[in-house]
């Protein structure tokens, strides 16, 4: 009797990388026949090529070759997510429509975003803006903190209404 694999979607603390996760969903959804879930991986991975790392040639030209599979992270792979899911939005919106499957399935692998209290409660605590010529310059320190898995447009409207 084999495992139930656990469902489709991401954590940063279920401890398996998120390019594994999505090639074990990959094999499940191929078994399971779901075409979206499919789709929307196969999507994902295909972008991986564009994922690339700066290079210095022979005679000192620089350039660029793709990333080898063991040097993508984590990062790259939400910033690709990321990249579809405002797409998807664009298409959405055209098409006068809010959600679709395939933009659920793409956000079930994001990390859990930052809510404006949990943002507004760290700038309160941690940004000192005296520092700062104007608020808008705090945007990168807090950024820096959240990382992925805040809105910098939220981040944004936050620092607007401080």
């Amino acid at each position: 009797m084999t495992m139930p694999s656990a469902p489709p979607g991401w954590s940063p603390d279920s401890g398996v990388p998120l390019q594994d996760k999505l090639k074990e969903d990959l094999k499940l959804a191929l078994r399971t026949r779901q075409e979206t879930l499919k789709n929307a991986i196969r999507q994902v991975m295909s972008e991986f090529f564009r994922l690339t790392v700066p290079v210095v040639l022979e005679g000192g030209k620089k350039s660029t070759r793709p990333k080898t599979a063991e040097e993508i992270t984590n990062d790259d792979i939400i910033g690709i997510i990321q990249g579809l899911i405002k797409s998807e939005h664009i298409v959405l919106e055209a098409k006068k429509e809010t959600s679709s499957e395939y933009l659920r399935i793409l956000e079930g692998y994001l990390p859990r975003q930052a809510s404006r209290e949990e943002i507004a409660a760290w700038v309160k605590a941690n940004v000192d803006f005296s520092r700062y010529k104007n608020r808008m310059q705090a945007m990168g320190e807090i950024m820096k903190h959240f990382g992925k898995s805040a809105d910098g447009r939220l981040v944004n409207q936050i620092l607007k209404e401080e």
